[in-house]
Formats: structure tokens, C-alpha cells, sequence
């Protein structure tokens, strides 16, 4: 039974109380955001509102569902069409995933509880563009004088890679000799162009990725010979579901492709979602994935899948050298770095202005703006409206500042004529403060930035399997490349992957019977670390192994893989603790190679056991163990990291590692969905759970008036993965506009959601 008020000393009478007294500090983690935040609303503070969408969608009467066959996909079919009729299987795949795809009556879901073959099912969820010539600046160009075993240019020539994206302008000048062929699975068909003449649904991200991989007129790709494929799995706005995402992977290996390409991505940070198991699949057939890491940065652990797959390559985004306009304050000397926001006309005011703070943007805020900058706040108001009511009242440029930890990367759509920009939030609340104090006027000056990783590139690592994520980085903002009719400079890790995948490209014609796993040492091996603005690295969570250099890992003479350490999760209870980690290690050169691996900093309770000093003959390879003694107790508590450093002749090697003591502060909640259940007079919720909880709990409030109403649901030691759950129409209590605060606790943390509820 639901009950009215929270059971006293329950989490749910803390979180009541915290809200009821105004000191609930909430966790947020939707679509893999990770920040505190605080609001006011009606003398009262809730859960903040994200600029994204969280609303509880009502599912539809059809679901298609990932049905993971048990033995023989086959006869799983023939079993759940015999039981289930009316439904139709949708994709029946062959390579990267021992199943297929079934859409169904939400009705008829329980009935395959009663098959025998099925090993698992999904839900199929959706995927979106990760939006937020940089060839020469990674090398690429500096390699065209090598030549293949063949006695061709190293330009990617033969080299089959598929852009499974939105599709692409095969039309576009500087991609028509490049297409080679695909397939469409939003359409069906074999036709895999860009979605054109729906207005605000047209999209241009496949067309985008595919001019920085194999460009080969005004925009010049990394491999400007190389054979791409594309294969439709994102339609009209760049929305695709993942079994469509899986059918294209699936499709890829069939059609012999030798590198894939996934600028894609959804926010559930977990080592085995479906599409992150496809990659690992693929990579096992010999294909080359690569994906991008996402666009939920700065804080750590927002990779999301397909970016979690162990084998492929995640990839996240870095600065190439740019002159960036800035903004400074000359009555306190500080500057601050801003970011243009997509779509907005360029930052060029060449004189100071008075800078006036207007809230979040309200139209009926902006008075006297007429000649000054405008200061706004991220959140609720769309970034083209609050622009658009900026200019629209005479203002000369809009700033927004971001309403969680760091910058953001957004972009504007429409005709806006004035520039926008965001600012980091603790940029934007000093600025703030100053308007408040006295009257400020701002300059515009400019600053070079080069090699630092942007703010909105995912951090990890893995939630679960604890692996560094990203792989790599490589150039991801204001990239220009191909779009349909035209050239565009986008931002995001979308842009930062097909570098990445172009760079496989030419090391794959270079080496024609090298592995992934070789491939992908090649270019971990070689990567450039990069260091902040104090001069420190970055964590490898957040560069993995560093940014990509293409000439450095076409001349790699030795490799060593995995190219990055995982250790995994130890307990701060534990004395001691031993681990040992196997590695390959090849020289692909025709000389010897003097390997030796240097101690790394002395760090206390971390005691590595590395291999002595030793010689690999040309074209020797071998398995070399490594020992690491751990005294958790006095270890700090969650992620652990650094490096080792490897002599390998000319060539010096860094591999990231990275432990948690504890249980982490990771996301213990995501993709939170209600609507109509799968049988009649019922509702379902579904929530990702990606260590499980030992308590987990959904409490609703009104939504007008913010009063607590009654505890929705409460569970205790509930498995990893996703939790699905279908509630009869009589527990549901009465009908109403809820707002739901779910929550998940494990190894005493916690994390809350927020979204909003509507029962009929």
C-alpha cells in the first residue's frame, strides 16, 4: 500500500524534511550530468529543472525490444512468433549481436516469459547527435610521402569505412568520388542521404563527420582516399533507436568494412548496453570501431554507451589551435574565456560595452539593454530565445553562463544577428557580482587556445568495470567540414571521432593485416598528453592515453596492449591487496628494440612490480606480467590514478591506470521513463541502475504547490542493470501533475533524479 507520508528515519522522511526545510542539495544526474544544484521556487528548494527535456514521456501501445537469443537466434524466433503472432521481428542480426529485434503490443510483453530460448530482452532506447581542417594539425598531412607495402601514398586508399550517423550528402562536391554505397534503416532502403525538406528535422551530422574522415576537395580529410559507406541510422532531428544503431553495426561487418564510425551516443554510463556489446562484437570480427565519448562534460563519469565499450576506441575532444575571443573586466583585471555558441555570428564587437545582468532571459526582463552586453543565466528559456529577446530590445551581444560546474557548448538556431557566447558558471557569478556592485563595461581581447580539453567532452571512467574512458582525444571544436551545400564549423566529440577513425584508416593501409587491438596501441601509444592551464595532466579519465598524433603512430616500432590499466575497485578495509596484469608487448620493426619500464612517482600504499630491462628481437612478441601491491587503508578514498612510462628504443610509452578505493561517487541512477504498462489497467516505470541499489525509492509532490503527496514506490537490494517495473492501476493512487524525486542508495551514497509526472 502507498502511503501518505514518509516513513520516519527512511530516506524519504530525510529527503522530505531536507525539502520542507529548504536544504535539499540535489544530486543530479540525468542525461548524464553530474553536478549540485540549487533553486529557489516559492520560499521552497526542489530539484533544479535541466535545459534538457526530462519529462516522463507516455510510452507507446507497440515497444520494440533487444531480444539476446539463448543458443540457437533462430529457433528464439521461430519460439517468441508462435507464441507472439502478431509481432514482427524487425532486424534479425548476424555478427555483433546473438539475436534480433521484435516490435510488440506492450501487452504481449509478459508472454515471453514463456520462452525457453530467450536470454535477455531491452527496451530499444533512443540515440541522438553528439554535436558540440584539423588534419594537418594531427599529422595526417605529414604522412602522405609514406608509402604502403604496395608502393601507394599513405592517404587511406581502399580502406572501407562506414559512417553509421544520420547519412550523408553523397551529392556534396567534396564527397561524391568518396561514396561508395550503404544502407538506410530509417527508410529501408538503399538510399542513405540526408533527412532534407522537413525544415527544423534536416539534418547534416553524417555529411559533417564524413568530410573530416575522407574530404577530398576544399575540405581535406585525414584519409582523402578512403571508401566511405554510409549507413542511415538516424532520421529526421538525428534521433535513431538503438536496435536500428545495432542492425547498422551488424550490417557494417557484413559488408567487410574496415573501420567504423559512431559519432553517436545515449547518457547510460555502463560497460553492457546493447550497443556497447555490438562494438565489442565488431571488434572481434576485425573491424576498427571508434566512437566519441559525448558531449555531458566537465564532470566525470558522463561517457555514455556506445563511448563504454571496452574493445572500441572512445574518443573525446580537444582544442586545435584557435583564437578565441574573450571578455575582460578592467576594474578588477581579470579576463574570461568564453565560448561561441553554435549557429551565432562571430564575436567581432571592437569596442567596450556596459554590461547589464537580465536573469534567465525573460522577454519582459529586458529592459535598457539598447547598446549594452546582456548577462544571462542557463536554463528553463531555449538559448535562441533569450537571444532573440536580447536583440530584439537592442542589445549588442548576449552572454550566458552556465548554471552547473564549467562552460558549456549550445548552439542557436534562427536568424539572430547579434553574437552569443557562454561563460563558465563561476565566470558568469563573478560577473554578476560586479554588475551588482557598480557599473561594469567589458572589452573584447582574444586568447590562443591549443591542446586543452574542451569542457563538454565526457569524462569517465566506466561505472562498474571502472575502465579509463575516453581511449584518446583528438580536435573537436569549430571543425570545419562538409555539410549539404555547403561548409559549417561544428563542436562536439562527434567531430573529434572521425579524426580518430581517418587515422585508423591510414595505419590499416600502412599495416593491412594489423589487428584493432594493434591499431588502437598504435594510436594510445603515441598520443600526446596534455596538461591544464597549471601545467598538471589532465586525469586519464578525462584524456585517456592523450591527444592523437597520426606520423607518430604510423612510425611506431613497438606496441604494447591493452594500452591503458584498469585495476578495478578495492576496499579501504583491506590491509593488502595484490593484482597482477598480463600484456602483450610486439616489436613491428625490423630492428631490435631495449625495453625498459621506469618507476613510476613514488605514491604511498601503491607499490608497483615491473618487468627488468630486456631486448626484443625485430618482429618478436610476448606476454609480460605486471605486479601492483596495494595498502588500501591509506589510499584516499575513490579514483586513484596515474601512469607507467616505458622505454621502447626511440619511443617512449605512457600507460594510464586508475583504481577506486570504495564505493565511488558515480551516478546510481539514469534514463528514468513512466507510462502505460504492458498489461491492461497497469504502469511501468524503467530506470538504469548501474551498480544496483541497496535501497531505491520514488516519492512524488505536487507540482503546483511542491507538498510532499505520498511514496510512489520502495525497494530494497535491487539488481545492476535496468529496473523495470509494472504497478496495477489501483496503486498507482489518484491522478494528478506530480513531480518525482527517484532515488538510489548504495554502500551509504546516494543519488536523486528529478522528473515530472502525469497520471491520468
Amino acid at each position: 500500500m502507498l502511503s501518505k507520508y514518509p516513513l520516519k528515519n527512511s530516506f524519504f522522511y530525510k529527503c522530505y524534511f531536507r525539502i520542507k526545510n529548504g536544504h535539499l542539495r540535489h544530486r543530479n544526474n540525468i542525461g548524464g550530468v553530474n553536478v549540485y544544484r540549487v533553486l529557489f521556487i516559492i520560499a521552497l528548494f526542489i530539484c533544479a529543472i535541466l535545459s534538457n527535456d526530462t519529462s516522463a514521456v507516455a510510452k507507446e501501445s507497440t515497444v520494440v525490444l533487444l531480444i539476446e537469443a539463448k543458443g540457437d537466434v533462430d529457433a528464439a524466433i521461430a519460439d517468441v512468433q508462435k507464441v507472439v503472432p502478431t509481432g514482427k521481428v524487425k532486424y534479425r542480426y548476424k555478427h555483433v549481436f546473438n539475436g534480433f529485434s521484435f516490435e510488440i503490443s506492450r501487452k504481449e510483453v509478459n508472454k515471453l516469459d514463456k520462452v525457453k530460448h530467450i536470454k535477455s530482452t531491452h527496451e530499444a532506447n533512443t540515440y541522438t547527435l553528439l554535436y558540440y581542417n584539423n588534419g594537418t594539425f594531427i599529422g595526417a598531412e605529414d604522412v602522405r610521402t609514406y608509402l604502403d607495402i604496395k608502393g601507394q601514398r599513405l592517404t587511406g586508399k581502399g580502406i572501407k569505412v562506414a559512417v553509421i550517423d544520420t547519412g550523408i550528402d553523397y551529392t556534396h562536391q567534396d564527397l561524391k568520388r568518396r561514396y561508395k554505397g550503404g544502407r538506410d534503416f530509417i527508410d529501408n532502403d538503399d538510399d542513405p542521404m540526408e533527412t532534407r525538406s522537413l525544415g527544423s528535422l534536416n539534418t547534416l551530422h553524417g555529411t559533417h563527420v564524413a568530410g573530416i574522415i575522407a574530404g577530398d576537395g576544399k575540405i581535406r580529410g585525414v584519409a582523402p582516399d578512403a571508401h566511405i559507406y554510409a549507413y542511415r541510422a538516424l532520421g529526421p532531428g538525428g534521433r535513431g533507436t538503438s536496435d536500428q544503431v545495432i542492425a547498422a553495426i551488424d550490417q557494417a561487418v557484413e559488408d567487410g568494412m574496415d573501420v567504423i564510425n559512431l559519432s553517436l551516443g545515449n547518457p547510460v554510463n555502463g560497460p553492457d548496453w546493447p550497443t556497447s556489446i555490438a562494438l565489442n562484437k565488431a571488434v572481434e570480427k576485425g573491424v576498427v570501431a571508434v566512437t566519441s565519448s559525448g558531449n555531458s562534460g566537465p564532470s566525470i563519469w558522463t561517457v555514455g554507451s556506445p563511448g563504454t565499450s571496452s574493445k572500441a576506441i572512445a574518443v573525446g575532444a580537444s582544442y586545435p589551435p584557435l583564437l578565441l575571443p574573450k571578455v575582460a573586466v578592467k576594474k578588477i583585471d581579470e579576463q574570461f574565456s568564453m565560448l561561441p555558441l553554435q549557429g551565432s555570428v562571430p564575436w567581432e564587437l571592437k569596442r567596450d560595452y556596459e554590461v547589464v545582468y537580465r536573469g534567465l532571459g525573460e522577454r519582459e526582463k529586458m529592459t535598457d539593454v539598447k547598446g549594452k552586453i546582456v548577462l544571462l543565466e542557463r536554463g528553463i528559456i531555449p538559448f535562441a530565445e533569450k537571444a532573440k529577446a536580447a536583440e530584439d530590445n537592442g542589445a549588442v551581444a548576449v552572454l550566458i553562463y552556465n548554471n552547473e560546474e564549467g562552460n558549456f557548448q549550445g548552439g542557436i538556431m534562427g536568424d539572430i544577428k547579434i553574437p552569443v557566447a557562454s561563460l563558465a558558471q563561476k565566470d558568469g557569478l563573478k560577473l554578476r557580482k560586479e554588475i551588482a556592485a557598480s557599473k561594469t563595461w567589458l572589452a573584447t581581447e582574444s586568447e590562443t587556445i591549443v591542446d586543452k580539453i574542451a569542457s563538454f567532452s565526457s569524462r569517465g571512467p566506466v561505472t562498474h568495470s571502472w575502465e579509463i574512458k575516453p581511449d584518446i582525444v583528438a580536435p573537436g571544436v569549430q571543425i570545419n567540414s562538409t555539410v549539404p551545400e555547403g561548409y559549417q564549423p561544428l563542436d562536439g566529440t562527434s567531430m573529434a571521432a572521425p579524426h580518430i577513425a581517418g587515422a585508423a584508416a591510414l595505419i590499416k593501409q600502412a599495416h593491412p593485416t594489423w589487428s584493432p587491438e594493434q591499431i588502437k596501441a598504435a594510436l594510445m601509444n603515441t598520443a600526446k598528453i596534455l596538461v591544464d592551464k597549471k601545467g598538471d595532466p589532465y586525469p586519464p579519465y578525462e584524456q585517456g592515453a592523450g591527444r592523437v598524433q597520426v606520423e607518430a603512430a604510423l612510425k611506431a616500432e613497438t606496441l604494447i596492449y591493452p594500452s591503458s590499466i584498469g585495476i578495478g575497485k578495492v576496499s579501504k578495509q583491506d590491509q593488502r591487496t595484490k593484482k597482477t596484469f598480463k600484456m602483450t608487448i610486439e616489436n613491428v620493426s625490423d630492428r631490435s628494440s631495449k625495453l625498459s619500464f621506469t618507476l613510476p612517482e613514488n605514491k604511498g600504499g601503491i607499490s608497483w612490480q615491473l618487468p627488468l630491462s630486456s631486448t626484443l628481437k625485430p618482429g618478436e612478441k610476448k606476454e609480460i606480467k605486471l605486479g601492483l601491491e596495494l595498502t588500501p587503508s591509506v589510499l584516499k578514498e575513490g579514483l586513484n590514478y596515474g601512469s607507467l612510462q616505458v622505454s621502447a628504443g626511440k619511443q617512449l610509452i605512457h600507460l594510464p591506470y586508475l583504481f577506486v578505493v570504495n564505493e565511488p561517487n558515480y551516478p546510481r541512477l539514469a534514463n528514468f521513463g513512466f507510462g502505460k504498462g504492458e498489461e491492461e489497467e497497469t504502469y511501468m516505470y524503467e530506470v538504469y541502475l548501474p551498480r544496483g541499489a541497496d535501497e531505491f525509492g520514488i516519492m512524488l509532490y505536487e507540482a503546483d504547490t511542491l507538498r510532499f503527496d505520498r511514496v510512489f514506490d520502495y525497494k530494497k537490494n535491487v539488481e545492476r542493470g535496468l529496473l523495470e517495473v509494472q504497478i496495477p492501476k489501483e496503486r498507482i493512487g489518484k491522478s494528478g501533475e506530480y513531480i518525482a524525486i527517484i532515488f538510489a542508495k548504495k554502500a551509504g551514497k546516494e543519488d536523486m533524479i528529478q522528473a515530472h509526472l502525469s497520471i491520468p
